[in-house]
């Protein structure tokens, strides 16, 4: 049975960090926070930790479980629009969906606090993006530098705020959590994507997008390089973002700790593979579990 924390006073924030297909995961720790009772009062989130806090708050988790769950990789592929301008892909069929299946409301008109990052292309700073529409917040969010093109919101292009700030523990003190619980999908993520892969594992999106490439180079008469094999251009681009990420997050919580952190294992999970989500939402199960002690006894001693 679900108990009430025992300060019904303290202000509980959830910082949902960044991590693509990862952030599935985020689903799973906001599963296992509701089943112990313990509903966050206020929720921020970056990249795809902004597209499942925003529909935590909306009210639209179930819809978005049941619809990540059923993902497959030829699902994800078609969302795939292509682009040359800015990134890969530029993002409006992915958006479009979200559109036409989840309500969209202004930031403001949600049931709790909510709150998504961005990054200032121009600037390079960092942007709380607390108001208008929440697909216009979240598509800005999750604009991943090289893959998915950048955004104009208020006449700035925003990009991923994964790159400013990961895992948002100081936007959810600013809006008033006196309890920060951090969710830190960056933990065991580098040089992941430059191992060798096993000859059993499945097909990915990278070995999708790669055989396209092949596929054009050979109609053009280009033939590959003998030699030692040159790591794929996703692959360098996701290990490249990875680094980045996990150095950011590492100087970003040592600056601002959150009071309790989930960092769900996934080290085997590709940046693109959202086709994945089963094993992301355990595996953020899992983490959220193995720490709710530690955040009962904050919760049941807050000073």
């Amino acid at each position: 049975m679900k108990q009430p924390p025992a300060h019904p006073e303290t202000r509980i924030g959830l910082a949902l960090g960044g991590g693509s297909a990862r952030g599935w995961a985020h689903i799973g720790v906001i599963r296992a926070l509701h089943d112990a009772g313990i509903e966050p009062d206020i929720v921020c989130g970056t990249s795809i930790g902004a597209l499942v806090g925003a529909a935590y708050v909306g009210g639209e988790l179930d819809p978005l479980e049941a619809w990540v769950r059923s993902l497959r990789l030829q699902t994800v592929v078609s969302f795939l629009d292509f682009s040359l301008n800015g990134g890969l892909i530029k993002g409006e069929k992915l958006i479009g969906f979200f559109r036409s299946h989840f309500v969209d409301r202004d930031i403001r008109e949600l049931a709790r606090p909510f709150g998504a990052v961005a990054t200032d292309l121009q600037r390079g700073r960092e942007v709380w993006l607390r108001e208008g529409p929440v697909t216009d917040a979240v598509r800005a969010s999750i604009a991943l530098p090289g893959l998915f093109t950048p955004v104009q919101l208020g006449g700035r292009w925003l990009v991923d705020g994964g790159l400013v700030n990961p895992v948002p523990v100081s936007l959810c003190r600013a809006m008033g959590a006196d309890l920060v619980i951090a969710v830190d999908l960056n933990t065991d993520r580098l040089g992941r994507h430059l191992k060798p892969k096993p000859a059993a594992e499945p097909e990915t999106l990278a070995d999708v997008v790669r055989m396209r490439i092949e596929m054009g180079m050979s109609q053009l008469g280009i033939s590959h390089e003998a030699g030692p094999q040159i790591p794929a251009m996703l692959d360098v681009v996701a290990s490249s973002i990875n680094i980045m990420q996990v150095l950011i997050t590492r100087s970003r919580l040592a600056g601002d700790p959150p009071d309790v952190t989930m960092a769900p294992r996934l080290a085997d999970l590709g940046l693109m593979e959202f086709h994945r989500a089963g094993v992301a939402i355990d595996a953020g199960r899992r983490a959220a579990e193995a720490v709710m002690p530690q955040l009962q006894a904050r919760l049941d001693d807050p000073g």
